[in-house]
């Protein structure tokens, strides 16, 4: 029997259910059956989507790269991001990937007119009252090592907090660090464009 659950992974766990020495990892928050594992991975310092399934055919449909699907995060960032930063982001940057470089693929970029709302990260960001942190949306369809990360420092905008909000038409709404929601395969298949 194929499962599909949509969870939402809380700051500082592990994207794996084998257990990890001083970490906490899927195990510690989710129950699922044991043949389910997350198609793709978020740094244990990222929070957001992670698509649980023993579908190895939506694995591989995911996963490989000549099928890029869109996957879209939210970050904070350190300071007030400047248009001309979003400019560089859009287009493309160069990044170090195991020591060559890599120019990112363009993407979407675009910087929240607001605060998005999100629920409180726990341990929560570093406040700094002489420092603005400003939130921006980006939507790649590749996904290098740390690639976010990478991106928005090297513009000058370290990322503080790194939320990923959605993979095609999956998304994190209604679900919070830690709960999860099912779904079935057509339900999934259909939000994230595969056949």
């Amino acid at each position: 029997m194929l499962h599909y659950f949509v969870i939402h992974k809380p700051y500082q766990v592990a994207s794996q259910f084998s257990p990890l020495e001083g970490k906490q990892t899927l195990r510690d928050w989710f129950s699922v059956p044991n043949d389910v594992y997350p198609v793709g991975r978020l740094d244990y310092d990222s929070e957001g989507l992670l698509l649980l399934t023993n579908d190895k055919k939506l694995n591989h449909l995911l996963l490989h790269p000549i099928n890029g699907h869109t996957r879209t995060y939210w970050v904070q960032v350190d300071g007030d991001i400047s248009e001309e930063a979003v400019q560089q982001l859009k287009k493309g940057v160069d990044i170090s990937i195991d020591g060559k470089i890599h120019r990112t693929a363009p993407c979407n970029a675009e910087r929240f007119l607001t605060e998005p709302l999100v629920h409180p990260r726990i341990p929560p960001i570093r406040f700094r009252a002489t420092i603005p942190a400003s939130w921006i949306s980006l939507s790649l369809t590749e996904g290098k090592n740390r690639q976010v990360r990478r991106m928005t420092a090297k513009v000058g905008f370290p990322t503080l907090r790194l939320i990923r909000y959605s993979i095609e038409d999956l998304t994190l709404e209604g679900l919070a660090p830690g709960e999860y929601r099912i779904l079935n395969q057509k339900e999934v298949y259909d939000q994230l464009h595969v056949r």
